[in-house]
């Protein structure tokens, strides 16, 4: 090629360029990303970059102007309930995490223990302690790892937590918001109880936590009470009689009893304290007044009638 044909294919390769710009410009497509790629292309590689894309558009008009054919396909809005048999395979190789633990085969044992771990840990941690007692060295080693680490996550997000609540109630009137105490308290409260419930600490840490969890609830009672619920009470009355907190305990029962007077966990949190305590006068009130009113008695509340009597 000449040098005379070389400028001559610069010029039309720039005209090309020029008609594409002024289209897209009419188009109001200027300033999308993908015309100044296709325009720089055309630029630095002249013949060959507006052949590649003329082609390319020819090429995806013949293969996909065709319309498609929907005469088949149907357009609903109305829900289609799916059922997904059991597995039956699975189901029969259950058994309770704590039954599971005792088994002797190590390697169903480490991939059970992987299973637990894989799901919410959260839940498992009575569990996962029972592995600590394991004959298998690589088991109880990776269950005190894995316990180490929630617990450690615990103590840290409740420590947090407290602290952020504790500023919020300390601030100024005029900043103060008591629904959002409130709430904040009740989320802290549900998540200590998710924990201490599975009784996994030592008694003392056992009732530092729960003293936590007494102070958290009295800042959100004193806040808005009316952010607590049944549970949130019991929650807190069940911690303080593990750690034999008899005082704080009883209050939280004659509170429950005051805004949930109907509630079958306000008459039972009575029954387990006056239980527990050996008060048999007032669990003999607590229980005429069950018997009295119209709440349905469950049969764990029988039995500890049964027991006590």
């Amino acid at each position: 090629m000449t040098f005379r044909g070389f400028i001559w294919l610069l010029i039309i390769n720039l005209l090309v360029v020029l008609i594409y710009v002024i289209w897209n410009l009419l188009k109001k497509r200027a300033r999308s990303r993908s015309f100044l790629i296709k325009t720089a292309v055309m630029l630095l590689c002249p013949l060959v970059g507006p052949c590649f894309f003329i082609f390319s558009y020819l090429l995806y008009g013949i293969l996909f102007s065709q319309q498609v054919d929907l005469e088949d396909v149907i357009f609903s809005k109305e829900r289609v309930a799916t059922y997904m048999h059991a597995d039956e395979e699975r189901e029969r190789n259950m058994v309770p995490l704590e039954e599971a633990i005792a088994i002797t085969d190590r390697g169903n044992l480490r991939e059970l223990m992987m299973n637990v771990v894989r799901g919410d840990i959260q839940k498992s941690l009575a569990a996962i302690s029972l592995a600590l007692n394991s004959e298998d060295s690589e088991t109880s080693h990776y269950a005190a790892s894995v316990l180490q680490d929630s617990l450690n996550d615990f103590r840290a997000n409740v420590q947090k937590n407290y602290q952020q609540i504790q500023e919020e109630n300390e601030a100024e009137d005029k900043d103060k918001d008591n629904d959002l105490i409130a709430e904040h308290c009740m989320i802290l409260q549900d998540y200590m109880n998710r924990v201490l419930v599975q009784r996994v600490f030592t008694d003392m840490e056992q009732k530092s936590f729960a003293d936590i969890m007494d102070r958290v609830t009295e800042i959100g009672f004193a806040a808005n009470r009316n952010y607590m619920s049944s549970t949130n009470y019991e929650n807190v009355c069940l911690r303080l009689l593990e750690t034999e907190d008899f005082v704080n305990c009883k209050k939280w029962c004659e509170r429950a009893a005051e805004q949930f007077p109907n509630t079958l966990s306000s008459y039972t949190c009575q029954l387990k304290l006056y239980f527990t305590s050996g008060e048999r006068d007032e669990f003999f009130r607590v229980m005429k007044e069950l018997r009295s009113s119209n709440v349905i008695i469950d049969n764990e509340t029988l039995e500890l009638i049964r027991v006590f009597m």
